[in-house]
């Protein structure tokens, strides 16, 4: 039933707890997107409870043990001692809290579709608990209208009316895993709710813990922003990829003709080939623009087609490294290759949708004996491959070594001394010249 309060009490109520960070901010779902946030709101003095429904991560988090990379267990100790963040699994928490984000994973069916499960589970359980008054936020990236189709109708239900009864809004999560300079806190934070009202109730919200608040007119509106910013990405890096397999062929070096056109002061802006796309974001978000555009009858041909060229990169590696080892008389049958780097991109431990994945099913396949160095992913298990990370210096009993991810912490100098023959798919070893390097 609806609240008997009236609608203008219920939204000063939680507008005055928001301002004064005395309401109680509730997080679902903690790994990358979630447990920043819930730290950034923890540290702007808001009393933060995160749910999950792994009884590991919720452990962590009461023991101030991070899991995160770009959340240091100082920080998050001390909120966790301070009582500023807790963790549960037990969705009945959300009785007591005046705000919840929700950041649970949304992947792709191998059909491609959208996987609404996680959103649809967490809602449920929600909706279990729900209260007047409450301001609930999907964050979880998304097809344009999930928030107003799936997740408004089960709030609303025995006559709760958005923007009266509660806020709802939908915020698209910006995180950059391993970034040094943009994290939550100074990302943009881009909003938009079911009605102005929930709009307005998100940008107070954010604009407690964030530097920077964008509303927007429509949770449409903003769950379309996220799309069209990986899309961008997407389409872009395709076109580096197809670049490279043009220059490839013609026997240019692909990375001296972006470095050149880069020098232009407009109208360019440099985008780089690979071995892949990785992650949580770019390889999968398009795919929900072009799986809602077929439902209006129109075909997203540049999604699909960059999605093709960057699938099949991997393939172009294997390619190029079968090349480079008959030069040197032998097949990948046999051969020993190691890879250099695992995780999606470098830097980090994350090895969601990673190329290099890819790349050593593939080459085992064809026979390779594979071995890996990484120093975010000490162990790895992948179909029939249960490896263990081992010490750079085993490059130099390789017969071929592939940096498919170009970590930091490498000793790229001393990897050009010691391997025989090194195929490099990020350039990372730029400048360096010697008849043993072949580049994408």
């Amino acid at each position: 039933m609806p609240s008997q309060i009236s609608p203008q009490t219920l939204a000063q109520a939680l507008e005055e707890k928001i301002r004064s960070r005395t309401a109680r901010v509730g997080v679902i779902g903690l790994g990358y997107v979630g447990l920043p946030l819930a730290v950034e709101f923890a540290n702007a003095g808001f009393h933060v409870t995160g749910i999950d429904i792994s009884s590991d991560k919720t452990a962590k988090v009461n023991a101030g043990e991070s899991y995160i990379g770009d959340i240091p267990s100082s920080v998050l100790s001390g909120l966790a001692s301070a009582g500023k963040l807790r963790a549960t699994t037990d969705f009945a928490a959300v009785s007591d809290l005046d705000t919840v984000n929700i950041c649970v994973p949304t992947p792709l069916r191998k059909t491609k579709d959208p996987d609404m499960s996680y959103i649809v589970s967490a809602m449920q359980e929600i909706a279990k608990y729900f209260h007047p008054g409450t301001l609930v936020i999907l964050e979880s990236t998304t097809y344009p209208g999930t928030t107003d189709e799936v997740v408004l109708p089960m709030l609303a239900k025995n006559g709760l009316e958005a923007g009266r009864d509660f806020f709802l809004c939908f915020s698209p999560e910006r995180v950059d895993p391993g970034n040094p300079k943009f994290q939550t806190n100074n990302i943009p934070k881009v909003v938009g709710g079911v009605t102005a009202a929930c709009t307005a109730m998100g940008q107070v919200f954010y604009s407690q813990a964030l530097q920077t608040v964008v509303p927007v007119s429509s949770t449409q509106v903003a769950e379309m922003v996220k799309l069209l910013e990986n899309t961008f990405r997407m389409i872009n890096i395709g076109l580096a990829n197809e670049i490279a397999v043009m220059c490839d062929r013609m026997g240019i070096n692909v990375w001296e003709v972006i470095d050149a056109a880069a020098t232009k002061p407009f109208g360019f802006m440099p985008f780089y080939p690979g071995p892949g796309l990785g992650g949580h974001c770019i390889p999968i978000d398009p795919f929900y623009l072009s799986w809602k555009t077929k439902q209006a009858g129109i075909e997203a041909r540049f999604i699909e087609l960059a999605g093709y060229i960057n699938g099949q990169m991997p393939h172009f590696v294997v390619d190029k490294v079968q090349n480079a080892l008959n030069d040197a008389g032998k097949p990948v049958k046999g051969s020993r290759i190691h890879v250099m780097g695992v995780a999606y991109k470098r830097n980090i431990d994350d090895m969601r949708e990673s190329p290099a994945l890819d790349v050593m099913l593939l080459l085992q396949k064809r026979g390779a004996l594979l071995s890996y160095s990484d120093p975010h992913v000490p162990e790895l298990r992948l179909d029939a491959l249960n490896l263990r990370s081992a010490p750079e210096e085993t490059v130099a009993d390789a017969d071929c070594v592939i940096i498919v991810t170009d970590h930091h912490d490498f000793d790229y100098d001393a990897l050009v001394t010691r391997a025989r023959l090194i195929v490099d798919t990020r350039n990372a070893l730029k400048g360096r010249v010697s008849d043993k390097i072949v580049r994408l």
